[in-house]
């Protein structure tokens, strides 16, 4: 498993209203072959937000961001550049242990 982490440095103010653009989402990621899910974490204690996909492979986390779909699901209106206090950090991990699995 692939888990895609995108670590957002979200505005103090701008909080709801990032969250609310992953709440009114398209919802196409979804339907990509090899996705398995979709997490949004709120920061406890920073101002960075971990958007999380989770795919079964490396591949089809490339084949997504190669999509129409993918294309598709991020058009349209730009949030507004004061939502944000720094650039994102975009992580890729392999998944080494899961205590949900058995691998």
């Amino acid at each position: 498993m692939v888990v895609v982490a995108n670590r957002i440095r979200v505005a103090p103010g701008y909080e709801k209203d990032f969250e609310e653009r992953f709440r009114n989402r398209k919802g196409l990621v979804e339907k990509s072959p090899g996705f398995i899910r979709n997490m949004i974490l709120r920061p406890v204690d920073s101002e960075f937000y971990s958007v999380m996909t989770f795919w079964e492979s490396m591949d089809a986390f490339v084949a997504w961001t190669k999509s129409d779909s993918f294309r598709e699901a991020h058009s349209g209106p730009r949030p507004p550049k004061e939502m944000f206090s720094g650039p994102n950090v975009l992580e890729i991990h392999e998944t080494v242990f899961d205590t949900e699995t058995t691998e």
